[in-house]
């Protein structure tokens, strides 16, 4: 006789754990395509950043409790960064690194698209023991959300799999977002969906969909139960076995991309972690990226209030 399947986590209230990477961003607004051998104008900002580190963020700004989980230099970066998630109502389980600087991103937008430069610096020292120590000094989470960046690198791979593996393990949901089309080429679809096995949300922005062969449709239930596309001014789709819901983006004007996509899994989580059926979620995260998109730099301004998550 077989031993019965074990139940399958569904999304709850309670604090959120995000795990993966915190940043400076040196964000450069461009005033024009870039001069290639020349000079071409901006306005730069230096701000925090990391995808990780962005959605929690986010996700306070929407009033959830939620704990940032990463690794950043034992160095001043490092400690301003903590400062301004603190600050920002982000608990912390940041382990600092002596012998690795903070990580820093150059992001260059313009007319309405971002690429990216990147020195990951300590994010490569993320640990299995740092996600157990996470889970054990916040017993209330309900919910694992990994940023797909752990998983696209050897060195933090064994501990992105392990927190997918010993989330599912305490009974908490769980949720991936697939980070970058080119390192999520690089590794390879195929092996990216296998790492996903059981995971209940996988988010991706458009490119990343076709990367992966979902832009239309879920991936196969073994990877992951849901699929959320992600489609800019298009707005966004949710795939799950029970169908496809859609919901548009709000027309708004565009100061800086970077972080809308954060911003939009920030809204996703929070609504459907309260239990908003998935075409109130998508509403939610579409709105709340078009609110990113509207400032430089990939946080909540202070000041701006405190979303709603509910949808």
């Amino acid at each position: 006789m077989n031993p019965p399947a074990a139940p399958v986590p569904r999304p709850r209230p309670g604090r959120i754990l995000v795990v993966g990477d915190l940043v400076t961003d040196v964000v450069a607004v461009l005033a024009g395509p870039v001069a290639a051998g020349s000079d071409t104008p901006a306005a730069i900002r230096f701000t925090g950043g990391g995808q990780a580190a962005n959605t929690a963020a986010w996700l306070a700004w929407h009033g959830v409790p939620v704990t940032l989980v990463a690794t950043v230099g034992d160095d001043d970066v490092g400690a301003l960064r903590l400062a301004e998630l603190a600050a920002a109502g982000v608990d912390l389980a940041v382990r600092r690194c002596r012998s690795t600087p903070t990580g820093t991103v150059i992001v260059l937008a313009h007319a309405g698209e971002r690429s990216m430069v990147a020195d990951r610096g300590a994010n490569l020292s993320l640990r299995a023991a740092d996600v157990d120590a996470a889970l054990a000094g916040f017993p209330d989470a309900t919910h694992l959300h990994l940023s797909g960046y752990p998983l696209l690198h050897a060195q933090t791979r064994p501990a992105a799999r392990h927190a997918l593996a010993v989330a599912r393990a305490n009974g908490l949901s769980t949720s991936v977002d697939a980070a970058s089309a080119a390192p999520l080429r690089a590794t390879g679809p195929a092996r990216f969906l296998d790492w996903l096995h059981g995971t209940d949300l996988l988010l991706a922005n458009a490119d990343e969909a076709v990367v992966l062969g979902v832009t239309h449709g879920p991936v196969p239930r073994r990877a992951t139960r849901h699929l959320v596309v992600k489609r800019g001014a298009a707005g966004a789709s949710w795939h799950d076995p029970q169908g496809t819901v859609t919901a548009p983006a709000p027309v708004v004007p565009v100061v800086d991309p970077t972080g809308a996509g954060d911003a939009f899994a920030a809204g996703l989580l929070a609504a459907w972690v309260s239990g908003a059926a998935p075409a109130d979620a998508l509403k939610a995260a579409v709105r709340a990226g078009a609110a990113a998109v509207g400032v430089v730099g990939a946080r909540p301004v202070s000041g701006t209030g405190t979303g709603t998550g509910a949808g």
